[in-house]
């Protein structure tokens, strides 16, 4: 072998030898060290939990509308969708029947108008000048009596002649009376006057409910408000009974919610919530819980809250879809560290992983508030401490650990 031949293997040794060493220190150094760990700094700040949910908007109450009476759609004058003003039209009916029963109600109001007319105006007076003159002729047939009756009794006259004028003023004075009742029929709180006022009565309710009947050809918005459905079309049959539209009247403006079940005892009335709207993600408002429903979906584990919205935004629509981050409860300066960096989270004894002299350390912790991917710390840790960043790494107690990637709880 020549001598440059046993240089060049001397090199090859040594090249391969320093590279043995080096990936013996490397391999020690990582054995020693531990491997690279991502963990997560412990933060103290002020901190609120909310419960999260998701909700429809709705109104307080709703409006179903349809039709008094049956018909035929002459026209709809309003689209789905369109905000309506009180006591705007909505649908409206063919109405020529309707109208000519309101003339022919009408003209029986004035018939009966005309009947009272006459019995006061031509009927009374006749009565009484009727009875008036029979009280003449009652007095004269008085008068004759009187005098037939002293003649009879001087003997001037038979028996026949008296009993003729007798009878004479019997009859007067059955005609007396007779035209007594028919002014007292013609006059107020008679028989003749009741009947007439009866009649003007029957013939005025029956104009009336002619006009209801006809008011019913048009169905009017009772409040302002929203349409928001609509099933009819000009031409269409209809009826009572069937819902034609609904309307979401103006006004105030609910979010109804379903919340977890397991949610419940953190819920109180008048706890305020942040809510924004699936379409317009980055506009927030503000909603106050009004209502809890005392009773429990058992089907989909959820209880049934509303919130009062006291300033709605006006791009807000019936039904659109929102999230509620609902405030239960608020702490100051709270140790905060990622709920996923904790092992047991729902049992007794929750505990994390410190990191401690480049080893994490099994450490028991005392949780309290948790939202939004945080929890609270009220033993265990400290502002500043490391933890590893969650609790699903395969590192086990006391294991050496070099952090890397730390992340920092906000």
């Amino acid at each position: 072998m020549s001598l440059l031949q046993n240089l060049r293997s001397h090199r090859f040794q040594i090249v391969v030898g320093l590279a043995l060493l080096a990936a013996a220190l490397w391999g020690g150094q990582r054995w020693f060290l531990g491997p690279q760990t991502p963990v997560v700094v412990v933060v103290q700040r002020d901190f609120v939990q909310t419960v999260v949910a998701s909700g429809r908007i709705e109104s307080p109450h709703r409006v179903e509308l349809g039709v008094q009476i049956t018909g035929t759609v002459k026209a709809v004058p309003v689209n789905e969708g369109q905000s309506v003003q009180a006591a705007q039209t909505l649908i409206e009916l063919e109405d020529a029947e309707l109208v000519a029963s309101v003339r022919q109600a009408e003209l029986a109001v004035t018939q009966a108008q005309a009947k009272l007319r006459q019995l006061r105006e031509v009927q009374a007076p006749l009565a009484e000048q009727a009875m008036h003159q029979a009280q003449v002729n009652q007095d004269a047939a008085t008068r004759a009596l009187q005098r037939t009756q002293d003649l009879f009794d001087k003997g001037f006259i038979g028996q026949a002649a008296l009993d003729e004028s007798a009878r004479a003023e019997q009859v007067m004075r059955s005609q007396l009376k007779s035209t007594q009742q028919q002014l007292n029929s013609a006059r107020a709180g008679g028989s003749d006057m009741a009947v007439a006022e009866s009649a003007l009565s029957q013939a005025q309710a029956g104009a009336e409910l002619a006009r209801a009947r006809l008011r019913y050809s048009k169905v009017l918005a009772p409040v302002a408000g929203t349409l928001i459905a609509r099933s009819v079309e000009p031409g269409d049959a209809v009826q009572p009974g069937k819902v034609l539209m609904v309307l979401s009247p103006a006004g105030e403006t609910q979010l109804v919610v379903q919340i977890d079940e397991k949610h419940l005892n953190l819920l109180k009335i008048g706890q305020t919530a942040q809510v924004s709207a699936d379409a317009y993600p980055d506009q927030r408002f503000t909603a106050e819980l009004v209502y809890i429903n005392p009773g429990v979906d058992a089907q989909r584990g959820s209880v049934e809250v509303k919130l009062h919205v006291t300033q709605a935004p006006a791009y807000l629509r019936q039904d659109m879809t929102v999230s509620v981050d609902i405030e239960v409860a608020q702490r100051s300066q709270a140790v905060l560290v990622p709920t996923e960096a904790v092992h047991d989270l729902d049992t007794n004894a929750p505990w994390v992983l410190k990191v401690v002299k480049g080893q994490a350390v099994r450490s028991p912790i005392l949780l309290g508030l948790r939202s939004q991917g945080l929890s609270e710390v009220r033993e265990g840790l400290a502002a500043g401490d490391q933890v590893l960043a969650t609790a699903t790494l395969a590192v086990n107690d006391k294991a050496r650990v070099r952090p890397v990637s730390t992340l920092v709880a906000k």
